[in-house]
């Protein structure tokens, strides 16, 4: 049973203000991230908005000014440029700063992956984003436009248009979170080597090793830049290769499976099952009829 909406407001804001709510198709519900409302506002105090229990996800741009953003506990000052992104079940509240007036472009949207979206954004911890560039700003305007205007196939375009902006959000939380946007020698010395001889019998002290590094650092900053072990990253590998073999020869699942590096068929068998959802022979019965 889902708990009551709590909502509190202050509707301050310029006459040049935009607010649009929308009503989503049937299949844009089950299919699609959706608009539920969006707009521009120039706010002025007392503006707040402070709510709980609503099955929404909301960003929030902001274009000059500041705000100031109570969410899980934390006060957030929303300054120009800086991005916020929250799950509206939780109670929040967002308003002017005293003496400041506060522009910025918002969304509330939802979907079927709106909620996996966000939590692997906030998997690290929650935090605002700052946006260098003009881009989030462009799509907000964009889908905002094609919510009022209706043009053809609107829907699925701005569908596209929010996975877009999701999309960014992950990568630049993660690349904040990591510190830099390229990955480190070591860990690109590992990968090449995988690829390459993943049939051989590779260990997490051959691997460190190789890169010169200690073996739990090593472990531990791969898992932290590819978001698995590296034996898990080893086993997808050999996969991968299994996965061609299937589809394109005629070996059998014993052949492949020494030739993919697994030490017994049964092995093979339970980590394609495990991790494909089917066995290998009926994988090869899936693509070859």
């Amino acid at each position: 049973m889902s708990k009551k909406l709590i909502e509190n407001l202050d509707m301050s804001w310029s006459e040049d203000s935009i607010r649009y709510i929308n009503t989503p198709s049937k299949k844009a519900k089950g299919l699609y991230f959706y608009v539920q409302e969006a707009g521009y506002f120039r706010a002025v105090p007392p503006y707040h908005t402070e709510r709980a229990n609503l099955d929404s996800f909301l960003i929030i741009l902001t274009l000059s000014g500041e705000g100031r953003l109570d969410y899980l506990g934390q006060e957030y000052l929303c300054k120009p440029s800086t991005l916020m992104y929250i799950n509206c079940i939780e109670h929040h509240r967002y308003e002017c700063i005293p003496g400041s007036d506060w522009e910025f472009l918002w969304l509330h949207f939802n979907g079927p992956s709106a909620l996996g979206y966000y939590e692997e954004f906030a998997s690290n911890g929650f935090k605002l984003i700052n946006e260098e560039d003009a881009s989030s700003a462009e799509i907000l305007r964009e889908i905002l436009r094609l919510s009022q205007e209706k043009e053809l196939h609107y829907e699925p375009k701005i569908s596209l248009l929010i996975a877009k902006l999701l999309t960014a959000l992950l990568i630049k939380n993660s690349e904040e979170s990591l510190g830099h946007t390229d990955l480190p020698d070591y860990i690109n010395t590992a990968l090449i080597h995988i690829e390459k001889h993943y049939a051989d019998s590779l260990s997490l002290d051959s691997l460190a090793a190789l890169s010169h590094v200690n073996k739990y650092h090593f472990a531990k900053q791969f898992t932290r830049y590819m978001q698995v072990t590296p034996n898990e990253y080893l086993i997808t590998a050999r996969l991968n290769h299994a996965k061609e073999l299937l589809k394109y020869t005629p070996k059998t699942v014993d052949e492949i499976s020494e030739l993919c590096g697994f030490n017994q068929t049964s092995h093979f068998i339970r980590s394609f099952k495990t991790r494909i959802g089917i066995t290998p022979l009926k994988y090869r019965r899936k693509w070859n009829g």
